[in-house]
């Protein structure tokens, strides 16, 4: 594992004179001895407080943070910081919404903004660095970011040239959950490419269709986030049939969003979506997709009511607790496949932590969300993944997680951020997503696509 970097003179003042005062203060080191300021067998409350001397003493102080992540995830994000707080005494407050998009933006706008914002669009970042209310982070972040992260990841955090938010967790979403006792007891076996995977889909319901057991399952809910799984369906699908220069010249808007080549991965993706014979096992019709909670998309799996849910790697931190996740375990997942068994593209998306407020404890957390060992510590409690060099994959907590991993540090990875994320935030976050709940309810692929063109800002 890497060292993690200095925190720059902005911290390092007020961090020496901190440690003149208290006993627990300083640097992180993973690699073994310990980095500047303090002692190393310095302690809070029987914790080893050497791991956080470089972000200093904040006493009574607080940094709030504002997110999507809600649920069991959110008690997780919280969990991070229980060492780093008791060493460093800054009070970590963080505050999930489903209406997480709309609400950033109405916060910033009124003066309200949070302190840190984690943001999964580069779309809406760049909306938010472009209306002035991000500020730039201290140069201890940057430090941390050049070390654990390539320079895509660094990239998409990047806006006009200038870097603004560093990457936290990341995912790959290119997986497909199904239970592997349901396949071997019915002798199924995981697909390899696209093909297999329809002939799979269609075995399944001539084999188990009834009105409660199809194929699939599905869910598009997510408050007012509502149609982003939907996006991310057709994201994969496009990636797999017009391959990655295809992919950047549509989310580049260097052809249009009704494209031709568009609308036949949007039909595609309808062939099962849109098809009452292979939805929504244990929930409804292929409507009810529109109003099913991405969280609870995949739980008829455990009972026998459907076979398949595509979702991504950190959908493991939704399963009931117990679930055993593994080859062998009650679910599992198997990669998404191309269109043949040697195509083998990755869509992943991911989280930057953007700054709206200035303060030396503002700084402190935001580098050491951008740290290896911040990441270690997430990986570690469970349920999440991250591109960061640094992450050891034998922490992660399943083998589906571990893979993920694996996949993210593959330097020759094919690998494509989330669409919808890069587009701007009008059309990503905003006629994509409402798009899609259009198309799930009935309308044409055709229309919504157009309606979807006509959304993108002219500059």
């Amino acid at each position: 594992m890497t060292n993690r970097r200095r925190m720059t003179a902005s911290l390092a003042g007020a961090a020496a004179l901190a440690l003149t005062l208290a006993a627990c203060g300083g640097a992180d080191d993973l690699g073994g001895g310990g980095g500047g300021g303090g002692g190393g067998d310095s302690t809070a409350g029987g914790t080893d407080c050497s791991a956080f001397e470089e972000y200093g003493t904040f006493e009574g102080e607080s940094v709030d943070i504002f997110s999507s992540i809600r649920e069991v995830e959110a008690d997780q994000l919280q969990d991070s910081f229980a060492e780093f707080s008791e060493c460093t005494g800054i009070e970590v407050v963080h505050n999930g919404s489903g209406e997480f998009e709309q609400q950033l933006v109405v916060q910033a706008e009124g003066g309200n903004a949070p302190d840190l914002a984690i943001i999964p669009q580069p779309g809406l970042l760049q909306r938010m660095v472009r209306d002035g209310y991000v500020k730039a982070p201290a140069e201890s972040v940057v430090a941390n970011v050049d070390e654990g992260w390539s320079e895509d990841w660094k990239g998409y955090g990047t806006v006009d040239g200038e870097f603004y938010a560093a990457p936290l967790m990341a995912s790959v979403k290119s997986f497909v959950w199904y239970s592997p006792k349901a396949f071997e007891d019915n002798g199924y076996e995981v697909p390899t490419t696209w093909d297999e995977l329809m002939t799979l889909t269609q075995t399944i319901a001539d084999e188990q269709g009834s009105e409660t057991v199809k194929p699939w399952c599905a869910g598009i809910e997510s408050g007012g986030a509502t149609g982003w799984p939907a996006t991310d369906f057709i994201e994969d699908v496009v990636l797999r049939t017009g391959g990655g220069d295809v992919y950047d010249q549509w989310v580049g808007h260097e052809i249009p969003f009704n494209d031709p080549q568009i609308v036949e991965a949007v039909d595609m993706a309808g062939a099962i979506l849109k098809n009452e014979d292979y939805v929504n096992g244990g929930i409804g019709d292929s409507r009810s997709i529109a109003t099913t909670s991405f969280n609870d998309g995949g739980l008829p799996i455990l009972d026998g009511e459907c076979f398949m849910y595509r979702m991504a790697s950190f959908y493991e931190a939704q399963w009931p607790e117990g679930t055993e996740v593994g080859p062998d375990g009650d679910v599992f997942a198997f990669y998404l496949p191309g269109e043949t068994a040697d195509e083998t593209p990755l869509l992943v998306a991911g989280e930057f932590v953007a700054k709206f407020n200035e303060s030396e404890a503002i700084d402190a957390v935001q580098t050491f969300m951008a740290s290896s060992e911040w990441a270690n510590t997430r990986v570690e409690i469970g349920g999440v993944t991250s591109a960061n060099k640094g992450v050891d994959p034998e922490l992660a907590s399943s083998d589906v997680l571990r893979l993920a991993i694996e996949l993210l540090q593959q330097e020759d990875a094919v690998a494509r951020f989330d669409g919808s994320d890069l587009m701007p935030s009008e059309v990503g976050a905003g006629a994509f997503w409402t798009g899609m709940v259009d198309w799930i309810n009935g309308a044409e692929t055709s229309a919504v696509l157009d309606q979807i063109e006509a959304a993108w800002p002219a500059s």
